[in-house]
């Protein structure tokens, strides 16, 4: 199956998501390379970037998901190489 390397950042502005998110990242671990979080407390904003090497459904479906989130903003970009 054909995969693509892409990024996806997230923005949590609603702590109470952080548990489903963590659960749904946790479901596509398999996909993911690297994880890095910033807290920014002054803002009550927390800044997540996720790399992943999935197939392009994987990764919409966990953009998506993730999005979906109350509080959640996400933005996913793709690397021009498969």
């Amino acid at each position: 199956m054909e995969t693509r390397v892409a990024l996806i950042g997230i923005m949590v502005e609603n702590a109470e998501s952080v548990e489903k998110l963590n659960d749904l990242l946790h479901q596509y671990r398999s996909y993911i390379i690297g994880r890095m979080g910033v807290p920014y407390r002054e803002k009550g904003l927390s800044i997540i970037s996720v790399v992943l090497d999935a197939p392009m459904d994987k990764i919409s479906s966990l953009s998506g998901k993730l999005g979906m989130l109350d509080g959640v903003s996400t933005k996913t970009i793709y690397s021009r190489r498969n």
